[in-house]
């Protein structure tokens, strides 16, 4: 039985699944990741990402988003969203937990979503707590370098920067999914980041079959009963055709 077929069976098998995704998940949609070769660390400073530096000077990361929006703007979902919509479509999925910020799942057809990370879906200023819309900051970077609410404060994306929390609801959330799994998939996701690479190991103590798909190694490979070191894309839909 190869891998492709191991893996149908026990999607087949098992009704209560929770999967796990990653930046490789988002990079076959072409949405650059932070450390791969192609990444954003490769021409921007890590501490882009920092809430600190981001409270001290805002604009090099607004650089970094005007690059990154007509990419969130134009991505579809891949194969890999597909699948993660086909589990829910058969009933079988518990949830998905993204650390990705681009709202692909969704935009696959997910429901039953949490984002570890955040995302661009809506930022708030920082001053008076305001809420504004994904297209609202679109607008306002057609005009200014830096977005700022009409108090004078700055906008801030609601992705998670380093320094700052996740949020708790969807951390929650993926933590009673991972204790409730009959199968947990990893797709894309090297596992290093904490605490979202903690969620597999929950399951792993409750004796849950864990799935790996990434093209390289992970922190949590020894603990695989499956790791599959395969393109995504052209992996899930070996898999979408037999399910």
């Amino acid at each position: 039985m190869d891998k492709v077929e191991y893996l149908v069976r026990l999607i087949e098998e098992k009704n209560r699944i929770f999967v796990l995704t990653g930046a490789g998940v988002s990079t076959e949609s072409g949405i650059p990741d932070f450390r791969g070769e192609k990444g954003l660390y490769t021409e921007y400073p890590e501490y882009v990402f920092d809430i600190d530096y981001f409270r001290k000077d805002p604009s090099l990361f607004y650089e970094v988003t005007k690059k990154l929006l007509p990419q969130l703007l134009d991505a579809e979902p891949n194969p890999a969203h597909r699948l993660v919509y086909k589990l829910e479509e058969m009933g079988k999925l518990l949830l998905v937990a993204t650390q990705n910020i681009d709202g692909l799942h969704q935009k696959a057809g997910n429901k039953k979503v949490v984002e570890l990370h955040g995302s661009y879906k809506t930022s708030h200023c920082l001053k008076c707590g305001k809420e504004f819309s994904f297209e609202d900051l679109v607008t306002e970077l057609e005009n200014v370098t830096v977005p700022k609410c009409e108090c004078g404060g700055v906008i801030k994306p609601d992705v998670v920067f380093f320094g700052e929390p996740l949020p708790q609801d969807a951390l929650i959330k993926a933590q009673e999914a991972a204790k409730k799994a009959t199968l947990c998939i990893v797709m894309g996701s090297s596992l290093v980041v904490y605490p979202a690479a903690y969620l597999p190991l929950i399951c792993v103590q409750e004796k849950v079959p864990l799935v790996i798909i990434n093209k390289r190694e992970t922190a949590l490979d020894s603990f695989a009963s499956l790791k599959i070191e395969k393109r995504l894309s052209k992996f899930c839909e070996s898999v979408l055709k037999l399910l």
